[in-house]
């Protein structure tokens, strides 16, 4: 970086404290970059990007207020060119269609090489969205299948909380038979043939959280 040249300005936002440390150590090794602020929480983490407008947001799903993915998409509704990157464990697909959807420019796993981490904010501060290989056959998997509506989701979300329809039909005002008609459906589009199967696939893909 030449002295005229100004560092790329990040947020962190991640609410474990080692993966900020960790974080925080890759953009010090960077003489382009520069960490302006970070948030521990998705509320924060829309806070923070009002004060500080940073180029960059590093964004983990799994947050202690509202997941990552609102907290993606309130920043882009205020503010149409954020640029943000989330960085994750969560490798459903379901997780990458909903951040990608949201507003996010890329979508990384934590387990990646840390160079493959700095040359991504790279790219996205250019203006380019990025995909990894290995997020993008996530999502090619299941192309073109339907996906769960949101009383689906809520149905499922009760399923694995162990309820019985009954139970399900008083929780979400609906009739028994409404209820038996989403678990039908819920089977077919997961390719499930028991409940328990169901909810297994559900949290594998990221469509329900345990």
């Amino acid at each position: 970086m030449n002295k005229l040249s100004v560092p790329i300005r990040i947020l962190s936002v991640d609410d474990h404290p080692l993966m900020r440390e960790g974080i925080a150590a890759v953009i010090r090794n960077e003489p382009d970059m520069q960490l302006v602020a970070e948030a521990v929480n998705g509320e924060e983490a829309i806070i923070r990007f009002r004060e500080h407008r940073p180029d960059i947001v590093l964004m983990d799903l799994r947050l202690p207020d509202i997941c990552g993915t609102e907290a993606v998409r309130a920043i882009r509704r205020e503010f149409s060119d954020a640029r943000i990157i989330v960085l994750t464990t969560f490798d459903g697909d379901a997780d990458i269609r909903l951040a990608l959807e949201a507003g996010a420019q890329s979508y990384m796993l934590k387990s990646m090489p840390r160079r493959e981490l700095v040359e991504v904010i790279r790219k996205v501060h250019e203006g380019k969205r990025h995909v990894p290989p290995e997020v993008a056959a996530q999502l090619a998997e299941h192309m073109g299948q339907e996906f769960l509506s949101r009383r689906e989701i809520e149905v499922l979300e009760r399923i694995a909380g162990g309820n019985r329809n009954s139970d399900i039909a008083s929780m979400l005002f609906i009739s028994e038979e409404t209820v038996k008609g989403h678990v039908k459906h819920i089977m077919e589009k997961l390719g499930a043939n028991d409940r328990t199967e169901a909810v297994a696939i559900g949290v594998r893909r990221g469509i329900i959280r345990l």
